[in-house]
C-alpha cells in the first residue's frame, strides 16, 4: 500500500493516507516522500468529498470510521488490486501467478527489461535491487508486469487479487494449496486458479509449468480459445558450485541457484522474448540477477560457513528451497530452520502437508510461537506433534526462540550452511546479528 502512495506521487496525484501502525521500511519511505500522516489512528474528519477516490488495504476492518464515513458520503472506493487494472486499462497486462516463485519470475523479468532499457510499470511482493519501489504507475509504459496474488482483495471484496486485474498474459509456475484460513480445502484454492484463466481477455495466452499435475489438469479444463504453452526447466549444469545455463550462445553463468530457479529462469525467458527482448539480450542480463530480497538472501559467510535467509514457508516452496540448497551444497552439512507462521502451517488439520518438505537437509528445525497460534485463535500445538507431521526422525522442534537462537549460536564446526526459512521474524530474533555469530564475524 505504502509504495502505491509513493507511485501514485510520483505519478502527480495528490496522496493522503491513514494506518493505526506504520511499521519500517515503510515509514521511512513515506516519510522520505512526504507521505507520513502527522499521527497514527483512524479520524473519519479526514474523508470528505474533495477526495477523487480511497483506496482500501486487505487489512482495514469493515467497521473502520474511515471506511465507513467514505461509504456515506459516496466517495469511489477501490481496492489495492482494483486501482491497479483501473490505472492499466490501456496498457498490455502481464500476471506472474502461481503457489510458488511468481515473486522470483516477476523480478526477473523486471530485471531483464530494465536492463534492456525498455519502459515498463509494475507491481511486484518484494524488494528488487535497482527498483526504488515495488510499485511503479505512468502514462507512458505500454505495459504493466504484475505479480498475481491470490489472496483475497480487501475486506468488502472478498474476491482473489488476481481475477482484477483482467490480464493478456498470463504465467502459471504451479499449484499447490495455500492460504487454508480462505480456501478451507484444496478443490476450492484450485478453483480460484480456473476462474483466473476465465478472466483473461479474449485472444490471451498462458505460459505454464509442464511438470505440475495439478496445474495440467486446470489448463485442460480451461477454454479452447486460450492459447496454453507448457515450460520445463532451463538446461544448466554446476560447474565448480556455480549453476551454469546451456544455450545456443555458449554457457551462462549465475548468480542464482537450485533447480526451480532453472524452471523460474526458462519461464523468464517465455515472458521476456514475448515482450520483444531477444534470447541473447535475456541471457546478458539474467546473469547479473541477484534474486529478490529474502530469496535465497545471504546474510553472512566466513570460516566455512553460510548462513541464507528465504521467504520460503509453504510445503511446495520448504521443499523445493532445501533441494535447491542441497543440490548446491551436496558436500557440505546443511542446516534446515522452518518458522510456522501463518495461519495454514500452525493448523493441524494442514500441518501434514509439510511431511517430507525438510527430508533432505542434514540437520532439520522447526520454530513456532504459542502466542501466535493463540492470536490466529487455533488449537494449541505440541512439539511431539509437530514432529510427527513432518514425518523426520531427527527434526528437532522448538518453542521457545531465546533456545532456538542459543542452539543456533552453538552449531557444531562442521555445520557449514545454515538456511533460515520463514515469511515471520523468528518472534523477533535479530537474524543478521545471529549469522554474524554463526558464522564467527
Amino acid at each position: 500500500m505504502h509504495n502505491l502512495a509513493i507511485a501514485l506521487h510520483k505519478k502527480g496525484c495528490t496522496i493522503t493516507g491513514s494506518d493505526d501502525e506504520i511499521f519500517e521500511p515503510s515509514r521511512s519511505n513515506l516519510e522520505a516522500y512526504g507521505l507520513l500522516p502527522e499521527k497514527n489512528g483512524w479520524d473519519p474528519d479526514r474523508i470528505h468529498t474533495g477526495i477523487d477516490a480511497v483506496i482500501l488495504g486487505m487489512h482495514a476492518r469493515k467497521s473502520n470510521p474511515e471506511l465507513k464515513k467514505a461509504q456515506e458520503l459516496g466517495i469511489q472506493i477501490y481496492s489495492f488490486p482494483e486501482y491497479l487494472y483501473e490505472q492499466s486499462q490501456k496498457k498490455k497486462r502481464v500476471v506472474i501467478g502461481g503457489s510458488h516463485g511468481k515473486t522470483t519470475i516477476t523480478a526477473m523479468v523486471m530485471h531483464v527489461l530494465r536492463d534492456q532499457q525498455m519502459d515498463f510499470d509494475y507491481m511486484v511482493g518484494s524488494r528488487i535491487e535497482g527498483f526504488d519501489t515495488m510499485v511503479k504507475i505512468t502514462e507512458e509504459a505500454p505495459y504493466i508486469i504484475l505479480e498475481g496474488d491470490e489472496y483475497l482483495s480487501s475486506p468488502i471484496d472478498l474476491r482473489p487479487k488476481f481475477h482484477l486485474y483482467y490480464p493478456h498474459m498470463v504465467f502459471l509456475s504451479g499449484i499447490a494449496w495455500d492460504h487454508m484460513n480462505v480456501f478451507p480445502t484444496f478443490e476450492k484454492y484450485k478453483k480460484q486458479f480456473r476462474k483466473f484463466l476465465e478472466i483473461v481477455t479474449g485472444g490471451g495466452k498462458v505460459f505454464y509449468y509442464d511438470g505440475d499435475p495439478v496445474l495440467a489438469e486446470v489448463i485442460d479444463t480451461s477454454h479452447w480459445s486460450l492459447l496454453k504453452i507448457p515450460y520445463h526447466e532451463h538446461p544448466y549444469r554446476i560447474d565448480s558450485g556455480r549453476f551454469v545455463l546451456k544455450t545456443r550462445y555458449g554457457d551462462v553463468p549465475l548468480a542464482l541457484f537450485g533447480r526451480h530457479n532453472m524452471q523460474n529462469i526458462q519461464g523468464a525467458l517465455l515472458i521476456s522474448r514475448d515482450l520483444g527482448v531477444e534470447d541473447h539480450q535475456f541471457y546478458d542480463s539474467i546473469q547479473s540477477f541477484k534474486g529478490a530480497e529474502r530469496r535465497q538472501q545471504l546474510l553472512a559467510n566466513g570460516n566455512n560457513r553460510a548462513v541464507y535467509l528465504d521467504f520460503a514457508h509453504a510445503p511446495s516452496k520448504v521443499k523445493a528451497t532445501v533441494s535447491a540448497f542441497k543440490e548446491m551444497y551436496k558436500n557440505q552439512q546443511l542446516v534446515a530452520c522452518l518458522e510456522l507462521h501463518t495461519y495454514s502451517s500452525l493448523n493441524m488439520e494442514y500441518i501434514p502437508q509439510y511431511t517430507g518438505t525438510l527430508d533432505e537437509a542434514d540437520h532439520a528445525l522447526v520454530y513456532y510461537n504459542p502466542a501466535v497460534v493463540k492470536h490466529k485463535r487455533l488449537p494449541p500445538l505440541s512439539p511431539e506433534e509437530v514432529k510427527k507431521q513432518f514425518g523426520k526422525k531427527d527434526l528437532v522442534v522448538y518453542n521457545d526462540a531465546t533456545q532456538l537462537e542459543n542452539d543456533l549460536k552453538a552449531l557444531g564446526k562442521d555445520t557449514c550452511v545454515l538456511l533460515i526459512m520463514t515469511s515471520g521474524n523468528f518472534s523477533g530474533i535479530d537474524l543478521k546479528q545471529l549469522a554474524r555469530e554463526v558464522v564467527g564475524d
